[in-house]
């Protein structure tokens, strides 16, 4: 149902069609908004373009803001300057929301406020429907979800959270490329749901008439590559991955991963500390980062703990004393520890049932960047081996403030043993273990053509940035995340 405003905009719309045409194909820049905040005043023939998001009109003389994403600059358009007809069409036909170029002079304000002095305008697209009352501002978190672009228009905190998300990005890229790596692209669509842990998304592929996966990780495709000759490569993947929904997971999100021939797993827990240290830096201007009442400080040390002595600390289980799912388990009950598990938690494989006894008992309490080691060998069927204990891996998790952000191998590149552990994975997948991978006959034969040393690691960006910046729920990292639709979205 239409609203007067929006009736009121449309006849509005029809008056400015007979004058101009409402909505031009483009508009000549000279500056953009952000730019003209540090131009000294005089500076003249400034043309820039925006959407009008305040307007204050006082008889011969009115001040408008112009804004986007990047910033905003106050515009005073004055009768005597534009000229009668141009200031009464502005006034008759131009809203709060509606786009405008102008053209003019910068000066500086009794009050300080830097401000265009406008000799010119132009309509630049009309806003049928009234953006939501700024004094009040957009606060329902559905409508962010569901309309983030009037939630980045209304909020200033949710602007500020994606610049910062691709200043990250951007810092980020630039530290891997300054270090020889290289940036390729793996496939969307695979026929094996590899490369990690993870319940996949089935869909089918038309011409070729077979069931495709989408990926879960980009990992075996790029070590691929370092088979193929590439020493360091990475890639900014769009993974999906069809499990529960939460504060800290979501089904389709963003990781960036990163394998590096000749490295191993310390190597990289170095090379991360000093990426994400100067990362930090160069994004939020300090090395210490308030998020709610705790500080985290990147350049203190970063502790170094295994995942037998987190747990054995934490809930008195020694997960070395047990060799089966079924004896863990047992223990864990006897505890009075109880578990949360969207696959049937007798149907775990012994690897997955303890990642989520650590994620019960131990990750909440781990604030500070820390560096988790010795995962057992059940729970990291990609990772290699450690040579004094076979019983565990040389492998990483980066915590911070109690969510895993990072997690690196030493990578396993033999490949009778990563046969046989895929062997053992999929005999769990077809035990019920839905997490469980499968076997990868292809990813083999790759790794049969010989493969050096190599450490890689994954990032999950929407997760570091919710993180970083201390929000609730992940979707607050991400543009656009999938809702349930409305039922009025269905009709």
């Amino acid at each position: 149902m239409e609203s007067t405003l929006e009736t009121v905009r449309r006849e509005k719309l029809d008056k400015i069609t007979e004058i101009t045409n409402p909505y031009p194909e483009r508009f000549e820049v000279s500056h953009q908004l952000f730019e003209l905040t540090d131009k000294p005043d005089g500076l003249t023939d400034i043309k820039t373009a925006g959407r009008i998001t305040f307007i204050r009109k006082m008889g011969k003389l009115t001040f408008i803001t112009i804004a986007d994403i990047t910033g905003h600059i106050q515009a005073a358009l004055k009768k005597d300057v534009v000229g009668e007809e141009q200031y009464d069409f502005f006034k008759k036909c131009f809203d709060i929301g509606d786009f405008i170029g102008v053209n003019g002079e910068l000066f500086t304000t009794q009050t300080g406020e830097k401000t265009i002095r406008v000799n010119a305008f132009w309509f630049l697209g009309k806003a049928l429907k009234p953006l939501p009352e700024k004094f009040h501002g957009l606060n329902n978190t559905d409508i962010c979800y569901r309309q983030r672009y009037l939630d980045l228009i209304m909020n200033e905190d949710t602007r500020r959270r994606f610049l910062n998300k691709s200043d990250f990005i951007k810092a980020i890229r630039r530290f891997l490329e300054d270090h020889s790596y290289m940036e390729i692209e793996t496939p969307v669509l695979i026929n094996k749901p590899s490369g990690a842990s993870a319940r996949p998304f089935i869909s089918h592929h038309n011409a070729l008439d077979m069931d495709v996966y989408l990926r879960i990780a980009p990992e075996t495709y790029l070590k691929r590559a370092i088979v193929g000759g590439f020493t360091r490569v990475f890639e900014f993947a769009r993974c999906f991955r069809n499990e529960g929904m939460d504060a800290t997971h979501l089904q389709d999100f963003t990781m960036l991963e990163c394998y590096c021939a000749y490295y191993n797993y310390k190597d990289n827990m170095e090379f991360i500390q000093k990426m994400l240290l100067q990362a930090v830096q160069q994004v939020f201007g300090s090395t210490k980062l308030k998020i709610e009442d705790r500080e985290i400080d990147f350049l203190s040390k970063w502790p170094v703990v295994s995942f037998r002595d987190l747990i054995l600390k934490d809930c008195g289980i020694d997960i070395n004393d047990f060799k089966t799912a079924e004896e863990l388990l047992c223990e864990i009950t006897k505890k009075g520890i109880t578990l949360e598990s969207e696959t049937d938690i007798n149907l775990l494989g012994l690897g997955n049932l303890i990642d989520l006894l650590y994620k019960k008992v131990s990750r909440p309490m781990m604030i500070h960047p820390t560096f988790l080691t010795e995962h057992p060998i059940a729970l990291s069927p990609l990772a290699r081996a450690n040579d004094n204990n076979t019983e565990i891996t040389d492998r990483f998790q980066l915590v911070i403030d109690g969510v895993e952000v990072i997690n690196a191998y030493s990578e396993l590149v033999d490949p009778r043993e990563q046969a046989k552990r895929l062997r053992e994975q999929a005999d769990l997948n077809a035990k019920g273990d839905e997490d469980a991978m499968v076997m990868d006959k292809d990813y083999i034969t790759a790794m049969e053509y010989g493969m050096p040393p190599i450490s890689g690691w994954g990032m999950g960006i929407d997760r570091i940035i919710q993180v970083l910046l201390g929000t609730d729920n992940i979707k607050d990292s991400i543009l656009f995340p999938i809702m349930r639709p409305l039922e009025k979205d269905q009709v």
